[in-house]
């Protein structure tokens, strides 16, 4: 009796031992028409095998690389994909990914506000440019409270921080108000309580008085 532990070792289980049996015989088919007709005809039971393979935009190049894995990439036919997998392929390096290398200030109020604020800078002077330069102030204070919540934070320290990341080129009206977005806030945070409240607590039903018969 022969035990799968006494066999060749399986190099991709998935497949089973007569697909990886198969492409070892079909690297010993001498005629190179034979030879790629044979090694189509395992793709294509591989990919019966296992069908949710081919779900997968590129199964068919999933499905060549494994050939090509269990060949031991030592094989002479053409794959559909059009290059042939290399054992290097295997090896899968995941894409850089880029930080940013620019030296961001004041990093507690995000780099969003960077972005805002060159969107000011380029923005025609006006009322429509003061009002932008407003909401950007009011949302540096919203940010500051956010992260700081045991410090005290003034509308000056928030015109200053302005001031120096837009390099003297964006100033706040002195009437400007830079607590509407923390009330708005605020009350959006009040209403979502007040709804789950109500959704938890259920309706309530009136008691209805019964009435009692009268004895005749």
């Amino acid at each position: 009796m022969e035990y799968n532990s006494s066999r060749e070792h399986l190099i991709i289980p998935e497949y089973g031992r007569n697909v990886q049996n198969l492409i070892k015989y079909c690297k010993t088919v001498e005629d190179p028409k034979m030879r790629q007709a044979l090694a189509e005809r395992i793709i294509v039971l591989m990919s019966q095998m296992n069908p949710q393979t081919r779900t997968m935009e590129d199964y068919q190049v999933r499905l060549w690389k494994h050939f090509f894995q269990i060949a031991d990439y030592d094989i002479d036919v053409t794959p559909s994909i059009g290059e042939r997998p290399q054992p290097e392929d295997r090896i899968k390096k995941p894409e850089r990914v880029g930080y940013p290398t620019k030296d961001t200030k004041f990093r507690h109020y995000g780099s969003n506000v960077q972005k805002l604020i060159a969107k000011a800078i380029s923005m025609e002077d006006g009322p429509k440019k003061d009002a932008f330069v407003e909401v950007i102030a009011s949302y540096m204070k919203l940010a500051y409270k956010t992260w700081n919540r045991e410090h005290y934070v003034s509308d000056d320290l928030i015109i200053d921080d302005l001031e120096s990341l837009s390099g003297g080129k964006l100033k706040v009206a002195h009437d400007a108000n830079l607590d509407n977005l923390h009330r708005q806030v605020q009350q959006q945070q009040q209403q979502s309580r007040r709804s789950n409240g109500r959704r938890q607590s259920g309706p309530k039903h009136s008691r209805g008085r019964v009435r009692r018969r009268r004895k005749k």
